[in-house]
């Protein structure tokens, strides 16, 4: 049997669903300019649906646009963005902290003499206790022409004749390009102050660049000409001058050969067209000979 409705709830529903006419006129003419029915349930209805509309629009522009900021206790692109480095700066930080504290306790078993089997036979000791007997040591075949090939390939390559070789600058084996081409006329004195070499050679030939770096000095010197200057890596400088035009400048980044000036006869100090070039490591002049591979 099914539940009866009260009469309360009767008579509430009754009066939600009666029908009202909402009607707009002239106060004067009494003219009608508009009429609608409505009723309760569809007012709350509208009033509802309005609301919500209204709600989504406001959200929706504090959400994609800039106001969510001022918002108090919402952070910003950039904070959050910070916050996500700083995150893995830290376990970056924490992974090394964990190698570092691995490679000490590792060095301080060596200097203890607390090596055992279960360490891995790298760090066993009785793995000194090796005997090579029974191993052939003589010279191949193959090893006698790379050792051949390697000597030739070498002979371009800084030689030990300075009192910097090239280990100490950091620099072995690294081909030097020949600044320009010439014959040299005036060789590395340390004692008389000529801190260079003078290659002679026809005005109007492209000066290179021995080696990469950067522009640190591009100008004219009473004494010098025009001068540029190179800054390369593990603090070496090469110095070109007495240039007819200089064809780079301050702060260009240049190639090993590149041309960076054209050779001429400027300055005091030329009495003809040619280069006067200087390498310097740490302040202290080197002699070019020794570095650079120069066509007598």
């Amino acid at each position: 049997m099914a539940k009866e409705i009260p009469k309360d709830r009767k008579r509430l529903l009754k009066k939600l669903k009666n029908r009202y006419r909402l009607v707009l006129m002239n106060d004067t003419t009494f003219d009608e300019r508009f009429s609608a029915y409505l009723t309760p349930i569809n007012v709350i209805a509208g009033v509802v649906f309005v609301f919500l509309v209204i709600t989504a629009v406001v959200v929706g522009t504090i959400v994609l646009s800039p106001l969510k900021e001022y918002i108090p206790g919402y952070s910003d692109t950039q904070t959050r963005l910070n916050a996500v480095s700083a995150a893995i700066k830290a376990d970056s930080l924490e992974k090394a902290q964990a190698q570092y504290v691995q490679y000490f306790e590792s060095l301080q078993r060596v200097l203890n003499d607390d090596l055992d089997e279960s360490q891995g036979p790298g760090l066993a000791s009785d793995s000194l206790q090796r005997t090579y007997e029974g191993l052939d040591f003589s010279v191949s075949e193959e090893d006698k022409r790379l050792r051949v090939e390697v000597e030739a390939q070498e002979q371009y390559a800084l030689s030990t004749g300075s009192p910097y070789s090239a280990e100490s600058i950091g620099l072995p084996g690294i081909f030097f390009f020949t600044p320009v081409r010439g014959v040299i006329t005036s060789s590395f004195d340390f004692t008389s102050g000529h801190l260079g070499i003078d290659l002679a050679t026809e005005e109007g030939e492209p000066v290179n660049a021995v080696y990469d770096g950067t522009i640190v000095m591009a100008s004219f010197t009473s004494d010098g000409g025009n001068v540029i200057q190179i800054q390369h890596p593990n603090n070496l400088i090469s110095v070109y001058k007495h240039n007819a035009v200089l064809l780079k400048k301050v702060g260009d980044q240049v190639k090993s050969g590149q041309s960076i000036a054209i050779s001429g006869n400027t300055g005091e100090f030329s009495d003809g067209p040619h280069l006067h070039f200087e390498l310097w490591y740490n302040g202290t002049p080197l002699n070019p000979q020794e570095f650079i591979a120069f066509s007598s």
